[in-house]
């Protein structure tokens, strides 16, 4: 049932719940970066820090629910379908999106590339080995390339987010903030802030289930729909706020958004899933290919940005039809034209 369990998931109730959820996620991402803006301002932390930590943490909410509602449905495996396509969505698209929207091109900064997009690339790693000792320490009896992540093996990555915290702590306190002009009182800052997040949290709640009943109505298989439409639904908010972001000028908070939030994905929502639930089984043979692609997009990220500092029109789009290009892959598996993923 839609909308609560009030209407009956027919392909028309299911359009319209998406235009409206998408409105209501436009409307709540409009909420938090402008409590994001101020929290910043009155603390006194650097626009970096503002998008990798307190915009990238709020609008990361849909893909700690799917991870931890996964979890417990005993469907581990599409909560992290879910997370690595979302965050190929974030590295790619999102980036794309944004340096065409803005006036010239997308400035950024050493702090992005070479503190960002690096240790983003460190959280790539640390949760394919996380996950190949669970395959060598925790085999299952169902086959040689599955393993069982327990809650040791989950606190390795939520570690290295402490240091991403620690590194984004020495960052604010050699970072020289200019005075809060801004007179709007602290609790109304946080009360937005919540509100924000509550939107997006039940707006994206709808959207996702509504996107699904459509694919199944439509016949769309579950690991394309995982992978491309839910994870392109769940990071609408990521999407909403960098793309605002860029085309106000403010390109460091809408690529520290982007790098944040993927960072936040891998280090703490899946580890979470598993905190939640005890323990969950892993396909290594599913979950490795499907890494290997996100760790190319992650580099040619990376490559894009490090060239003058700068995102170009021409490079957006090279980002863009990166990601057409992972689509059409994604569904050539789906149809049985190539076999990467086993």
């Amino acid at each position: 049932m839609a909308v609560f369990g009030l209407l009956p998931h027919t392909p028309v109730v299911d359009v319209g719940v998406v235009l409206a959820a998408t409105g209501a996620i436009w409307l709540g991402s409009g909420w938090l970066e402008r409590a994001a803006e101020q929290l910043s301002s009155y603390y006194g932390l650097p626009a970096v820090v503002q998008g990798s930590i307190v915009v990238a943490v709020g609008s990361s909410f849909p893909e700690l629910s799917s991870v931890v509602f996964a979890a417990l449905a005993g469907v581990f495996d599409m909560g992290v379908g879910a997370i690595v396509g979302s965050a190929i969505f974030n590295v790619l698209a999102i980036p794309a999106l944004s340096g065409l929207v803005a006036d010239d091109t997308l400035e950024t900064n050493r702090a992005v590339v070479y503190k960002e997009a690096q240790f983003y690339m460190i959280a790539v790693s640390a949760l394919v080995i996380t996950f190949a000792l669970a395959v060598i320490y925790f085999p299952t009896d169902g086959g040689a390339l599955s393993g069982v992540i327990t809650r040791p093996l989950a606190l390795l990555p939520l570690a290295l987010y402490g240091l991403y915290l620690f590194i984004q702590w020495q960052d604010v306190s050699d970072h020289d903030a200019a005075a809060d002009a801004d007179d709007t009182p602290i609790g109304r800052r946080w009360l937005m802030l919540g509100a924000s997040l509550l939107v997006i949290l039940v707006a994206v709640e709808q959207l996702v289930g509504s996107v699904e009943s459509l694919s199944g109505a439509f016949g769309i298989p579950e690991f394309l729909a995982g992978v491309t439409i839910l994870a392109a639904a769940t990071s609408l908010p990521d999407l909403l706020v960098s793309v605002r972001a860029a085309r106000d000028g403010r390109s460091v908070t809408s690529l520290g958004n982007v790098l944040g939030s993927n960072t936040f994905d891998l280090l703490v929502a899946i580890p979470i899933g598993v905190l939640i639930v005890g323990s969950v089984v892993i396909d290594f043979a599913t979950a490795v290919p499907m890494f290997g692609v996100l760790t190319l997009a992650t580099v040619l990220l990376f490559a894009v940005l490090r060239t003058d500092l700068r995102l170009t029109s021409a490079e957006s789009a090279f980002l863009l039809v990166s990601y057409l290009l992972f689509v059409s892959w994604v569904v050539a598996e789906t149809v049985g034209v190539v076999s990467v993923i086993r």
